[in-house]
């Protein structure tokens, strides 16, 4: 499966006391490389919220390997693992060169905007990211 990849520029407010980056910055950085990624392919949260939809972290499963800090230039990755009706897996990186900083399996769920419960993915959307993913 192909991944999407974006870069991202440690700034010192991701930074901790330490000067590395903060952990749960490293999960914003995905939030970034998968909001892109569902816009190349077309959608945009917006557009989604219309059609009484959204999508919510249901779970992450996060390592941390190596420390981050501020100035570095990262590149983050989204590759879909599983499309299933109602969720996406996603297994994302987060590299500085070819250096592994952090990894998590993420799975976003698709839910009605008003009853917070599980809805299906939109089929062309599940297309779309089928035909990424390829």
């Amino acid at each position: 499966m192909s991944e999407f990849f974006i870069p991202v520029r440690v700034y010192l407010e991701d930074t901790d006391a330490g000067g590395i980056v903060y952990y749960v910055n490293y999960l914003k950085f995905m939030e970034r490389a998968r909001t892109e990624l569902l816009r190349q392919l077309g959608s945009q949260f917006g557009e989604l919220l219309e059609r009484g939809l959204q999508f919510v972290v249901h779970s992450v499963d996060a390592q941390y390997r190596k420390p981050a800090r501020a100035d570095d230039e990262l590149q983050v990755s989204a590759r879909v693992e599983k499309i299933a009706r109602t969720y996406i897996l996603f297994h994302q990186q987060v590299k500085r060169g070819e250096d592994l900083m952090c990894e998590a399996r993420i799975k976003v769920a698709c839910i009605d905007a008003v009853k917070h419960k599980p809805a299906a993915i939109p089929q062309e959307l599940q297309q779309q990211f089928a035909e990424q993913s390829a």
